[in-house]
């Protein structure tokens, strides 16, 4: 139990849209919390539901997968079906989110869709490295091309 705890505050710790966690409060439902020490999964499973102070993201299923050092070894996080991520600013949705720590890269992808006040894109997939503040999208994975609709000001 002792070590589900400290997978759980590191999960908080680490969450992919938001690097300084550590500070704020976050809370995670789902209709199951699963943790497999075997294959180093922790699984939440049925309407997955995270509340951050900046960010709320929705899926179906969120893994953390961990190294060998156990829970505090995150190597990276996925949320799929119907990933939704919501901020103050914009809305980003796709079909599967894989966030990896140690790059500080978060990768949205399939049917990839991003909506703020200046407009839409969509795409197949976006990358963001959250330590340089880059976002790409690329079509890659989809039939189409990335597409933006904007509103001037």
């Amino acid at each position: 139990m002792k070590r589900l705890l400290t997978l759980l505050v590191l999960m908080v710790l680490a969450a992919p849209v938001a690097p300084a966690l550590g500070q704020q409060k976050v809370e995670i439902t789902s209709d199951l919390f699963t943790v497999d020490e075997t294959s180093n999964n922790a699984v939440f499973t049925g309407n997955v539901v995270v509340i951050h102070p900046s960010v709320k993201v929705w899926a179906d299923k969120v893994v953390a997968v961990y190294g060998a050092g156990g829970a505090t070894d995150i190597e990276s996080f996925v949320a799929s079906g119907a990933v939704r991520l919501e901020t103050d600013q914009q809305t980003a949705s796709g079909e599967k989110a894989v966030f990896t720590p140690a790059d500080q890269m978060l990768r949205l992808t399939g049917n990839v869709q991003v909506v703020n006040a200046s407009g839409t894109v969509a795409a197949g997939e976006l990358v963001v490295n959250l330590a340089t503040n880059v976002s790409t999208f690329t079509s890659a994975g989809s039939k189409g091309r990335v597409t933006g609709v904007f509103t001037s000001q």
